[in-house]
């Protein structure tokens, strides 16, 4: 681990952003240029005070999940993900993996995407990365474990996951589930993680096992979307799923028609459920 390396580079990628840079409003007149630390570590999911011993030379060895996380927070080209990896003495993730770094404008567009939910998830359903409101929406996966962190192996392993969507609605996004990690899983048969989620799911979900076997096959398209939240009750929104240029990252925009309760409602989850995250995120050890 190369200790003066990783702060100094740390230091130079967050000075060179700006709060505007990740849709954050700029508040009081900063002194310096760029971000300051709370808000490079609320972006990460890390504690303010990690991010800092790292920067003054002292902290452990980040994790590679850690690692990723500030590459997203600090807006890091590829190549400089990679570097992050190698000054912190960890190998980054294989190109030719499924990617798992979002690109520098792709999180451009989430974050100007400030009033209605938006996260960025892999082609196997992990999530990358969440705006506020998906945060809000959703609830934060930066706060679950890695496993919990994809969509389909939750949905399928974990009950509660399912609290959020009407019951009438299970079979079918879970067929939907299924569908697309079968044509995913075809599209890449030497790409192992892909392998590994499907004998995961096959070995702990009977439900699961009785789908994969139906050998439907569809990818993830636009639809629409009723979610039961817990604060401000039922919502109908318009999933809009854009592809990356490879295929490997979709950007999920969450919209309600205008004028409907539905909209309504929205606007006051962005009010009510950011004040309840702000409070989560200054709680955060």
């Amino acid at each position: 681990m190369n200790r003066p390396g990783l702060a100094d580079f740390l230091r130079r990628s967050r000075t060179r952003l700006s709060p505007a840079d990740l849709g954050l409003p700029d508040g009081a007149r900063r002194r310096t240029p760029g971000l300051r630390r709370e808000e490079v570590a609320a972006q990460a999911g890390m504690s303010v005070d990690y991010y800092t011993r790292l920067e003054q030379q002292r902290g452990p060895r980040p994790s590679a999940q850690l690692l990723g996380a500030l590459a997203r927070a600090l807006r890091l080209s590829a190549d400089e993900r990679d570097h992050l990896f190698h000054l912190a003495g960890q190998q980054p993730p294989a190109r030719h993996s499924v990617a798992d770094h979002v690109r520098p404008g792709l999180l451009l567009i989430l974050d100007r995407l400030w009033d209605t939910p938006a996260q960025v998830i892999s082609d196997l359903g992990d999530i990358l990365v969440q705006n506020a409101m998906a945060k809000a929406l959703w609830g934060d996966s930066a706060a679950r474990s890695a496993a919990s962190r994809n969509i389909v192996l939750r949905w399928f392993t974990e009950p509660e996951s399912r609290a959020l969507i009407p019951q009438e609605d299970h079979e079918r996004l879970g067929r939907s589930h299924v569908a697309h990690l079968r044509a995913v899983a075809a599209a890449r048969p030497e790409d192992r993680r892909a392998a590994r989620l499907v004998e995961r799911l096959l070995a702990s979900s009977a439900e699961f096992a009785m789908l994969w076997a139906e050998h439907d096959v569809a990818q993830r398209r636009s639809d629409v979307k009723r979610i039961q939240h817990p604060v401000v009750g039922e919502l109908e929104l318009a999933c809009e799923v854009l592809v990356n240029d490879g295929g490997e990252q979709r950007l999920l925009v969450y919209t309600a028609v205008a004028g409907s309760v539905s909209a309504e409602r929205l606007e006051l989850l962005r009010v009510v459920g950011l004040q309840d995250l702000a409070r989560t995120e200054a709680g955060r050890p």
